[in-house]
């Protein structure tokens, strides 16, 4: 296994570098991750176990740093250069009047493997953001996820590469990001013209992009998002926390507003009137955090998590650890219990809690046209219908409009003629009449539709129950002490349940029907006896 993989092609770093220098590293070069020479301080190498020493006892001069950049190519905007079909880079250091007195040599390697731990999340689809801090591996994990996609996978995929780091120096891309093609940016305030350019140019199915860090490439990143395209990029910040402290960086988490309650709501919630609430769907749906280069922390739904954040809880990742010696990978501290086909599944005081069974290849694949794809999503969900959002007309086997965009002519009706696929119209972006359009287009009768006379007393209790066990959840983690909840249906103690969970707490369900209800329990370890 690669406890400490090989260099990519070290000769080629070392050959750029002063005689001296090159000689003590090729006696010590085992983990090595850079080399770092000032002007004037000793030159010093870096390794994977964090340390640090001093290559030689003479001090670096100008000379050995003109040498080292007479043997690369040409620094671009952002001080960066490569070496010739390496994934080596070098990054400079300037003075005020630009001449350089510094270089930090980077070796650049292609580890297979290295994905492993994420393979189903890369083969979900969905976009997928990394964060980390620097040195842990986001780059070679692009790589790796880059070459999976293009050539395991057959998909479209275009490297968006500002500084020739993901794919290599020159004109040919390196072998290790396979077939997938690469497109060069020549400055880095151009990197989001080129992310738009690269999905209206050349149809790609994937998109890679390394180090998104202006509002202009976030902006970006959420078009190229709503056109159907997945995502995989890293950002700069260490966890999701960063982000949402991050002005700049927080639409690709779905972005803050603040929100005047009423009276009742504040109360009922028990905050303050003025609120932080995300504003939208996040651009990346999973959010992979590298805590070091072997454990991972995973957010598979990022708009659950940054719900959770807002509201001030504390946040439960699902935690993925690979084993250097072998290879293999274990979670540590699962994000949800599933069980076959990823169903969630509570066993609570008796009672199987589990979602119905549904085919995945039954599904009504619905295509929304001016309806908020949020409200559709978060009604297909509390209702747990076996239908799912796409993001393309292509994919649709029916497609749910707005009245105001569907009037008679309107061009969605001539589009869905050529695609023999029905159209569903509502007549605002409410969950009622959403709830209404899918138990039409689904055919459905059921317990689910019959549990109020309209669908807006359904969402209204159901949301009502949630919070309420979102609250109780609050309290006894801070009190650890037991809380019971007010009674509910089953459907929606069912979902209670589940909310429960996902908070690494035990519930369980008390009393007779008609006022059956939770009870929430605190972690083990409080040591409170119930009875």
């Amino acid at each position: 296994m690669d406890q400490i993989p090989p260099a990519d092609d070290l000769s080629s770093m070392l050959a750029i570098l002063p005689d001296e220098i090159r000689t003590k590293l090729e006696a010590d070069q085992k983990g090595l991750i850079e080399i770092v020479m000032d002007l004037g301080r000793k030159p010093e190498a870096r390794y994977f176990d964090k340390t640090r020493r001093a290559i030689s006892d003479t001090l670096v001069q100008q000379k050995d740093l003109d040498y080292a950049i007479e043997h690369i190519g040409a620094f671009s905007g952002d001080n960066r250069a490569g070496i010739e079909s390496t994934l080596h880079r070098i990054s400079c250091i300037r003075n005020r009047t630009g001449k350089v007195i510094g270089l930090t040599c980077r070796i650049g390697r292609a580890i297979s493997g290295t994905i492993d731990i994420i393979r189903d999340l890369v083969e979900s689809g969905k976009s997928i953001l990394f964060l980390g801090p620097p040195g842990v591996g986001k780059t070679t994990k692009l790589r790796e996820i880059t070459r999976v996609l293009a050539d395991e996978l057959n998909k479209r995929v275009i490297v968006i590469d500002t500084s020739n780091e993901i794919a290599g120096d020159g004109d040919v891309a390196h072998p290790a990001i396979g077939s997938a093609r690469r497109m060069q940016v020549a400055h880095p305030d151009l990197q989001h013209a080129v992310m738009i350019e690269a999905v209206e140019n050349h149809t790609p199915e994937v998109i890679v992009i390394d180090e998104i860090g202006t509002e202009q490439e976030a902006s970006a990143a959420r078009t190229i998002a709503e056109r159907g395209v997945q995502l995989i990029g890293t950002a700069h910040g260490n966890a999701l926390e960063n982000l949402l402290k991050n002005p700049t960086l927080v639409d690709l988490i779905g972005g803050i507003q603040t929100v005047t309650l009423g009276d009742d709501e504040a109360r009922r919630r028990g905050t303050q009137k003025t609120v932080l609430e995300r504003s939208a769907q996040p651009t990346f749906e999973i959010c992979v955090e590298i805590i070091d280069r072997q454990t991972l922390a995973i957010h598979k739904t990022v708009s659950e998590s940054v719900d959770q954040l807002l509201r001030g809880w504390k946040i439960h990742p699902e935690i993925r650890r690979r084993d250097e010696s072998t290879g293999s990978f274990a979670v540590l501290r699962p994000e949800t219990k599933v069980i076959s086909n990823d169903i969630p599944q509570s066993t609570v005081d008796g009672e199987i809690w589990s979602q119905p069974n549904y085919d995945k290849e039954t599904y009504l694949k619905i295509y929304p046209y001016a309806v908020s794809k949020g409200l559709l999503e978060r009604v297909i969900k509390t209702l747990n219908l076996p239908a799912e959002v796409v993001k393309t007309l292509d994919e649709a086997d029916a497609i749910l409009a707005l009245r105001s965009y569907a009037r008679a002519g309107a061009k969605i009706y001539s589009l869905a003629e050529a695609k023999q696929i029905p159209v569903y119209v509502v007549k605002s972006n409410n969950m009622p009449q959403i709830q209404k359009a899918l138990r039409e287009a689904l055919h459905l009768d059921t317990e689910i539709f019959s549990l109020a006379e309209n669908g807006a007393d359904i969402v209204d209790e159901t949301e009502i129950a949630l919070e309420e066990a979102r609250q109780a959840i609050t309290l006894v983690m801070n009190r650890m002490e037991p809380l019971e909840l007010a009674p509910r249906k089953a459907y929606i103690r069912r979902l209670q349940h589940q909310l429960v969970e996902r908070f690494n707490l035990t519930s369980r369900s008390i009393g007779d029907e008609p006022m059956r209800r939770l009870r929430i329990l605190p972690p083990p370890q409080s040591n409170v006896q119930y009875m």
